[in-house]
């Protein structure tokens, strides 16, 4: 055989090279992953969360003593006869005491990781949703849209309130300190106090969108809701009853008012969903149209059963 015969016609090898088939990229629209490429974003958006996270409580360490006085202002609001006056001259002095040496460290610590945390919320409740919504449905990710700006000014709502409630929760408190004993207010539980009243209220007004959160995953009706109206109301009294610490009725008003006015927004809401959902005809309540057909219920189940009699007949 002769070499002209053995060696490849002259621009073969480009050829072939061009006729080889090319490794392209599937398309992927459920947005699917391996369970290890999950876990590496996922840990490099709890990364991210916590580098802001400590930029935001060092950027808090310098602007907290502007929000230490401002949360301050329910105490110096009392009376001098109430407040802590130390035997100073000047009654509208307004002091609290700490009882260890490292006391004000951890006060400005727990203050600035606190302001840290509410400064760089926009970043980490993003990096939060970017990671959860390729998981969601379009119709999911609306209604998330949707919960997350009711529920920042909901509990917002609720933390202000707080604030004007406190002064005469802590008049109330300190009234009951006896003639013969001064009452020395740590820096530590007038914090704590703070947290636990900011806390109290603003999940109190978290209270209507659970509900319909409830209304909207099927579970909770309107009808199942105006039978239970009456016990509504009347927990949502004895619950500010109990989460003020001041008797008087004008703290448990200011926290119940608003609650049973917002309770009464969500059961609109929920008479308004269901009549819309009976005119649909909806039977599957919980599930949007696109739901259904991605787990098979639009199906007709006797179409199925017909073709396999006809199958077993031939």
């Amino acid at each position: 055989m002769s070499a002209t015969q053995d060696s490849p016609a002259p621009g073969a090898g480009e050829e072939g090279k061009s006729r080889r088939p090319r490794l392209r990229r599937e398309p992927n629209p459920d947005a699917r992953m391996p369970l290890i490429e999950h876990i590496r974003e996922l840990r490099n958006r709890v990364l991210k969360s916590i580098a802001v996270m400590v930029i935001g409580a060092i950027a808090g360490w310098f602007i907290e003593p502007a929000v230490w006085n401002f949360l301050l202002g329910p105490y110096c609001r009392l009376p001098a006869q109430d407040r802590n006056t130390l035997g100073l001259p000047k009654s509208n002095a307004c002091h609290l005491v700490v009882n260890g040496l490292f006391d004000p460290l951890f006060i400005h610590l727990k203050l600035a990781i606190i302001i840290g945390l509410l400064i760089s919320s926009p970043i980490w409740l993003y990096q939060f949703w970017a990671f959860v919504a390729p998981g969601l449905h379009s119709r999911e990710r609306r209604w998330t849209y949707f919960f997350g700006a009711s529920a920042i000014p909901l509990f917002a709502l609720g933390g202000t309130l707080a604030y004007f409630a406190m002064s005469k929760g802590l008049r109330f408190l300190l009234g009951l300190v006896p003639k013969d004993v001064i009452a020395l207010i740590t820096v530590n539980t007038y914090f704590s106090y703070v947290l636990a009243m900011v806390l109290i209220f603003g999940l109190a007004f978290e209270l209507p969108l659970v509900m319909v959160i409830l209304n909207v995953a099927g579970v909770l009706t309107h009808q199942r809701f105006a039978k239970w109206r009456r016990m509504i109301i009347f927990g949502v009294f004895a619950f500010a009853a109990i989460a003020t610490p001041s008797p008087d009725p004008i703290s448990m008003l200011l926290l119940a008012v608003p609650c049973v006015g917002l309770v009464e927004l969500a059961e609109v809401f929920a008479w308004a969903n269901d009549r819309r959902r009976a005119k649909q005809g909806a039977v599957f309540p919980g599930l949007s149209a696109e739901e259904i057909r991605e787990f098979g219920l639009d199906e007709d189940p006797m179409a199925s059963v017909g073709s396999d009699e006809t199958d077993s007949a031939d």
